[in-house]
């Protein structure tokens, strides 16, 4: 619809509810709803949830190579093997005491 289609119907709208308008009016009230009708709303849909995307965890093999050694290096020593979580920790006893290895890898500086 052009603007001139629009302050027309504008103008027959406003003479049909009895206050006839110029047609300066009704072009600034066609500009106007031209501008409103360019507004984008968004809106949050409530009803669905987001499912949280799954990721694929990497194995770092590096880390796992190493916590295998350290394993072994343990279990020579004679020690309980409790918790091998993942590649990053190793948690065991020994001579009655528990503890554990926690493997981190630091990023190279920027």
């Amino acid at each position: 619809m052009t603007k001139e289609q629009l302050i027309e119907r504008i103008m027959k709208e406003c003479e049909k509810d009895g206050e006839p308008v110029t047609k300066e009016e009704a072009a600034e009230m066609a500009k106007m709803e031209i501008k409103a009708n360019s507004i984008k709303r968004y809106e949050k849909n409530l009803d669905k949830k987001r499912q949280p995307s799954k990721r694929e965890r990497k194995v770092d093999e590096t880390k796992k190579r190493l916590l295998e050694n350290v394993r072994v290096l343990l279990e020579g020593l004679n020690a309980d093997i409790l918790n091998i979580k993942t590649e990053t920790e190793i948690t065991f006893s020994f001579q009655n005491e528990e503890y554990s290895f926690k493997l981190v890898k630091h990023r190279k500086k920027k």
